[in-house]
């Protein structure tokens, strides 16, 4: 929802989505890898099977197991440091950024679902933040929260997600999900947060090091 992207497939184990994102054309998801490691086998054929630059991006609460049977299984493990993160939006801080900073937010609805955008703007026009947000049921997941380097220790980041969090609420959604890049993880732990699950990302060695 958050990209706009097609609608994810079910293919047994794990969700396939094709992203065409710079570096990484398709992805799958693992949806029980702890319950059942020997899936990343079968996971790691399709993956080698695709012809397009392809990642499995892997949930686990045992990062040391699931990498060695991913390895085992032939793939490379690009990322092993980002953190699935949860949290009752509910109960989160949230704070608005000051002068000469404004806030922008917006909610675009598609098909029962909707996408939430928060732009902070310096009052030169530029902009300091930005992130969003897709609502999908009962989830919100927050997603690309981008802070300019200019802009940055002004509390931006902070302030895009608390009117992340203050639409998701409006429009009915409590629980949020989101994945934490290492340099993220301060953040969301800081705004309350928590860590439910380490994600490796592994492909084929050939697709290693994308573009």
């Amino acid at each position: 929802m958050a990209r706009a992207l097609p609608v994810a497939e079910d293919v047994g184990g794990a969700l396939r989505v094709r992203c065409m994102q710079p570096g990484r054309d398709i992805e799958y998801v693992a949806l029980d890898a702890d319950e059942d490691l020997a899936s990343l086998t079968t996971l790691a054929e399709l993956v080698a099977g695709e012809d397009a630059v392809t990642w499995l991006t892997v949930p686990t609460t045992d990062p040391a197991r699931a990498a060695s049977a991913l390895v085992a299984a032939g793939l490379i493990v690009l990322k092993d440091s980002e953190l699935l993160m949860a949290a009752d939006l509910r109960g989160l801080p949230q704070s608005v950024p000051v002068a000469p900073y404004r806030l922008l937010t917006q909610v675009d609805s598609h098909g029962g679902d909707s996408v939430v955008t928060a732009t902070v703007r310096h009052e030169s026009g530029a902009i300091g933040a930005r992130g969003t947000m897709g609502l999908a049921g009962t989830d919100a997941v927050a997603d690309r929260i981008e802070t300019v380097p200019a802009h940055r220790r002004k509390g931006l980041a902070s302030a895009v997600m608390g009117a992340l969090t203050r639409s998701a609420i409006d429009e009915g959604v409590e629980h949020g999900i989101l994945v934490a890049s290492e340099d993220g993880q301060r953040l969301y732990t800081t705004l309350g947060w928590r860590p439910v699950a380490d994600v490796l990302i592994a492909t084929t060695p050939g697709n290693a090091y994308p573009s």
